[in-house]
């Protein structure tokens, strides 16, 4: 067991960490609904969830603790009180706007246990499922007529990627106001089990964002680069609002001592900071190259007077990685080497978006096998997994894993 979160690095021997395994709320999405849930495609449920399952065999293989998020989270739920007051706050974030239907699902979950509670907020909720509770209003025979009627409350496909929801940075975690109204209640989770699973998180663990901030960060645009500075991407999903407001209080609150702004492009294709650029060991990076040119380094640090400074970084961002690590050099390893066509279609499926697991080895899609064959020919220890049906959210191996505790470097 490695107790409470510690995490100074993206590289550092991964002891522990957070994943989801694919549940029904996968067989949830339709033709109708994947769009607004986020998702491109359909996956196949049977499939993804062998495929997770090898991705967490190999990080025990490699001494890595596994635990998820549905039993963590339903550990944190064992008090009755507790346990009332995360059904009211999760109806408070699911977009239900009858009160008769607030009522029923309240009643609803509280009927189950721990663990099938959290499962059900996780699958999503049929209507069918709380009709017997007969409380219904005229607006639910309206919605009733209406696309995704069938869900009285929403599942969380995008639940396995556990990243996005909040990170562990330093001895503290960041529970993230998520972008889109689909994803908010996810973050939820994260917060109970922060708060009230020991097993988790140490009491009193800081908390550098919370679930109910003004403004969005996604844990995709966060990289804890060493023990004195973590880089967020600015993005789709993580505006300049939530990024300021993050880095205020990590830098006031903690021994971190820099905040490092990369300023990417707004476009799906390029979602969050990890999609696009990962630290594979102490001197060098993957990187899409087609960000290199537009990609804007920004600096935020503390001032004398407590108050935040801001600097543009006008280097290449070679240049600019090397002399803030300290070292003489950084290689850029570019995802699909020099082949446009093949950069780009590795990186729609995550080629640049690998975990660090200890530096110098790192877990990728096998289906990226351009970037994969320059990795090792560079002296990465590539260890791939498959995924046919995973890599069909939108996401790879480091945005399916929360790292809470590394060894330090």
């Amino acid at each position: 067991m490695h107790p409470g979160i510690h995490n100074f690095s993206e590289i550092g021997k991964l002891n522990k960490v957070l994943l989801h395994r694919p549940g029904r709320e996968l067989e949830k999405l339709t033709p109708g609904n994947f769009e607004r849930l986020l998702f491109d495609d359909i996956p196949y449920l049977e499939v993804a969830q062998k495929e997770h399952d090898y991705f967490a065999k190999v990080l025990r293989d490699n001494g890595v603790e596994v635990c998820y998020y549905q039993t963590e989270t339903a550990k944190a739920l064992a008090d009755a009180k507790i346990r009332e007051n995360f059904v009211k706050e999760f109806v408070e974030l699911s977009p239900i706007h009858s009160a008769a239907r607030r009522e029923e699902i309240t009643e609803y979950l509280l009927s189950k246990d721990p663990e099938s509670l959290v499962e059900s907020c996780i699958a999503g909720i049929f209507t069918e499922e709380i009709r017997h509770l007969s409380k219904r209003s005229l607006i639910d025979v309206v919605e009733h007529d209406e696309d995704d009627a069938n869900f009285a409350s929403d599942p969380m496909p995008n639940l396995y990627f556990t990243r996005d929801r909040g990170a562990c940075v330093g001895n503290g975690i960041y529970i993230h106001q998520l972008s889109t109204p689909s994803r908010r209640r996810e973050a939820l989770l994260l917060k109970y089990m922060t708060k009230y699973n020991r097993d988790f998180a140490l009491e009193d663990t800081p908390m550098w964002y919370d679930v109910y901030g003004k403004y969005s960060i996604e844990g995709g645009d966060v990289l804890v680069l060493s023990k004195d500075m973590v880089a967020v991407g600015y993005s789709q999903r993580t505006t300049l609002a939530g990024i300021e407001s993050f880095a205020e209080n990590l830098l006031k609150n903690s021994e971190f001592k820099k905040v490092l702004v990369f300023d990417i492009p707004k476009c799906r294709a390029f979602m969050h900071l990890d999609t696009v650029f990962t630290m594979v060991d102490y001197d060098k990076f993957t990187i899409h190259p087609e960000i290199e040119g537009p990609l804007g380094v920004y600096e935020i640090t503390l001032g004398d007077n407590g108050e935040l400074k801001f600097n543009a970084m006008k280097d290449e961002l070679h240049k600019i990685l090397a002399l803030e690590l300290g070292l003489p050099a950084v290689d850029l390893i570019r995802c699909g080497g020099g082949d446009l066509i093949a950069a780009q279609r590795e990186q729609w499926n995550d080629g640049s978006n690998t975990l660090c697991i200890a530096p110098g080895t790192v877990v990728t899609y096998e289906r990226n096998y351009v970037t994969n064959d320059l990795l090792d020919k560079k002296g990465i220890n590539v260890l791939s997994i498959p995924s046919a049906e995973l890599s069909r959210g939108r996401g790879g191996p480091r945005c399916m894993s929360c790292p809470v505790n590394r060894d330090d470097l």
